[in-house]
């Protein structure tokens, strides 16, 4: 029984790769008629029919199966803590091996191809001029149990580099992160509490999260290895009408090879308070704060306050949306003050055209410090966030952090077929503080003669989700470099031919079972 449910699982995953179909999920019970006869209403799975064809699984199985997407689907316990596209896929291998329903058992291969020229960091002045090039996989394993109040979910996570061994080539622990826990932890979910209709959640444990788009808090997406936390998260809500969350955690330090630690000496707790009464009025408030004393220097040492506001209203045909997320940081730096802020903002229009197409414009402004060597440190402190969805490819290329930048641009999106996304975004490059650091890449001009003027890019972006178990991504960026780069001092460290303008191109391919 073990080697045939073991063959079952291998045979799903080789029939998955080379023969499933761009599918929806179909929703379990839901039929009709068709020739006289009751059917599901949806196309079929091609593999969950296969193994159901050859005796693999039974009818009740394949039904079960087919429908655990939408309404349907069966929370794991990070459901409410992250994305829910990040989690929510068809299980073949829990299928094929027969499992119930309440033990989950999922694994997720990333690979990307992913390569840049004329490097431009500090860093990599001994790899000046090279092209940087390396094949990235992460590798993640999710064993779940139970499907009531009570939950436990263990996560294991590796994430690898290759071919990126010559000298300058960047590497480093968002790159690298081998054999590790990303998450292990337990929750506690109470539906109707006190038959208020309100349900609320208690997770403690070592944990990912997601907080509203994901600008300061985030479980990585495009990066190779994944923010973590150890602590506790807490929330109450109704429906998506309303929730308030609440944590209190210590950051894991990654180590690209011993396991993960965290440190007591740096500390990170918050809440975050989302409210959707209004469809053309959604309102996200927050408050994140920071004591983090490990490192051996005194003037790296960081105690901050983000205060936080997001306004937006989501996208729809013939309809304007918007979007607004301000924060400001306050506390300090080292002996110094600290005083910072982050304005995000971006309007957009979907048109009701073939592709649908979407634009945007957009605008960011990360303020930097104003007198370096001074006693106010102005540098915006991006956190545990994201940037790829609205500011730049990540990986071993992201020349571009929430700090020290300002940035309008404009983005169109198009769905040229179902399942397939494309984009184009052009976006302009500017420090916002002349004399401050450039943190994309370690650069400096204390006197202020390089000016601010960083370039723009050029990306071009194509989506294909085959199905809810494999995704492509592909992308290319140029990055036309500003003037900053030829006016720089040798005390700069610019790289030789660092000032030359740069390609970035990937491809990735994500599978899920």
């Amino acid at each position: 029984m073990v080697k045939r449910s073991w063959w079952c699982a291998f045979l799903s995953v080789l029939l998955f790769v080379v023969g499933a179909s761009s599918v929806r999920a179909v929703e379990y019970g839901e039929m009709v008629q068709k020739d006289g006869m009751w059917v599901f209403q949806s196309t079929e799975d091609p593999v969950l029919k296969l193994m159901r064809t050859k005796g693999l699984i039974t009818n009740e199985e394949y039904f079960k199966a087919a429908a655990q997407t939408g309404k349907n689907w069966i929370e794991p316990a990070d459901a409410v803590l992250n994305q829910r596209r990040e989690l929510e896929w068809r299980r073949y291998l829990k299928t094929a091996m027969h499992l119930p329903d309440w033990l989950d058992l999922g694994i997720e291969n990333r690979t990307r191809f992913e390569s840049y020229d004329h490097p431009w960091r500090s860093t990599q002045v001994a790899g000046g001029g090279q092209t940087d090039s390396q094949l990235v996989l992460r590798s993640r394993l999710r064993v779940g149990l139970g499907n009531g109040p009570f939950r436990l979910l263990f996560e294991g996570q590796d994430a690898r580099a290759y071919s990126n061994d010559d000298q300058g080539d960047f590497v480093n622990n968002t790159v690298v992160n081998e054999w590790d826990i990303l998450q292990l932890f337990g929750s506690l979910t109470l539906d109707n509490v006190g038959g208020s209709r309100l349900r609320t959640d208690l997770h403690f444990g070592r944990m990912t999260l997601d907080f509203g788009n994901r600008r300061y808090v985030a479980r990585n997406g495009f990066r190779n290895t994944t923010n973590a936390f150890d602590g506790v998260h807490w929330q109450i809500g109704e429906g998506k009408t309303w929730r308030v969350r609440a944590f209190l955690v210590e950051p894991v330090i990654r180590d690209q090879v011993k396991l993960d630690e965290q440190n007591a000496n740096n500390v990170f707790w918050g809440t975050y308070v989302e409210s959707q009464h209004f469809p053309w009025f959604n309102v996200n408030a927050f408050y994140f704060g920071l004591n983090d004393q490990q490192l051996q220097n005194k003037n790296l040492h960081r105690t901050y306050s983000t205060f936080g506001l997001r306004l937006f209203k989501s996208p729809a045909i013939n309809e304007l949306d918007y979007e607004f997320e301000g924060a400001v940081q306050t506390g300090h730096l080292g002996t110094g003050d600290h005083f910072a802020y982050n304005p995000n903002a971006e309007v957009g229009y979907t048109f009701n055209l073939p592709w649908t197409p979407r634009f945007l414009a957009q605008y960011t402004y990360a303020s930097g410090t104003r007198t370096p060597g001074g006693s106010q440190d102005g540098n915006f402190d991006f956190l545990f966030g994201d940037r790829r969805f609205d500011l730049i490819p990540t990986g071993n290329f992201g020349p571009f952090f929430r700090s020290n930048i300002s940035s309008p641009g404009w983005r169109l999106i198009v769905q040229p077929a179902q399942n397939w996304t494309a984009q184009v975004k052009q976006r302009f490059w500017y420090l916002a503080e002349a004399r401050g650091v450039y943190a994309g890449g370690l650069l400096q001009d204390s006197t202020g003669g390089a000016g601010n003027y960083l370039g723009h890019d050029l990306e071009f972006r194509v989506q294909w989700a085959f199905s809810q178990n494999l995704d492509f991504d592909v992308g290319y960026d140029h990055w036309f470099k500003g003037s900053y780069f030829d006016r720089l001092p040798a005390s700069a460290d610019l790289p030789a031919g660092g000032n030359k303008d740069t390609d970035y191109f990937y491809l990735q391919m994500r599978v899920r079972v």
